[in-house]
């Protein structure tokens, strides 16, 4: 059974468009058919960064994965390497700047409580930079654990 799967993406340092655009091609190569559905770039301030954080460009993409393929556990592993491949330090302040940040929002239905990965992402509904572009691609989805729609929690 193929489900949707929304990442958030953002970069903050060098070339953001370049970063994303890597982001993109990344996702592209384990999903389902190659099919990556990206929301607008959008420019934002840093959030909970430490100062002098420069600016972040933020998108989201949605892709399709077969979790028998491509379990939640698996994709965080992929998605921390990438990271690392392009320059992501592992030991690092929270939240520090950063070149490319790649993040779970969604997996189909799924909720899951675990020491390193949440799903849906906790944060995601109170984050203006993950709803608004979330809202290009479904604005109508509600995440688990939710009873309003991407629209309205952007509202």
């Amino acid at each position: 059974m193929i489900v949707p799967v929304g990442i958030a993406l953002g970069s903050n340092l060098g070339d953001r468009h370049a970063e994303l655009n890597a982001g993109i091609s990344f996702l592209r190569s384990f999903a389902f058919q190659g099919q990556v559905h990206e929301s607008p770039r959008m420019e934002t301030a840093p959030v909970d960064c430490p100062p002098g954080s420069p600016l972040f460009l933020n998108a989201v993409a949605e892709i399709s994965l077969d979790p028998e393929v491509m379990p939640p556990r698996e994709l965080l592993r992929r998605l921390q390497a990438f990271e690392t491949s392009r320059g992501r330090p592992a030991e690092r302040e929270i939240n520090s700047p950063r070149p490319l940040d790649l993040d779970i929002i969604y997996y189909g239905d799924l909720s899951l409580q675990e020491p390193d990965l949440v799903i849906p992402h906790p944060r995601a509904i109170q984050r203006r930079f993950v709803l608004e572009p979330l809202s290009h691609l479904r604005p109508d989805l509600i995440l688990p654990g939710q009873s309003k729609t991407v629209r309205e929690l952007l509202g």
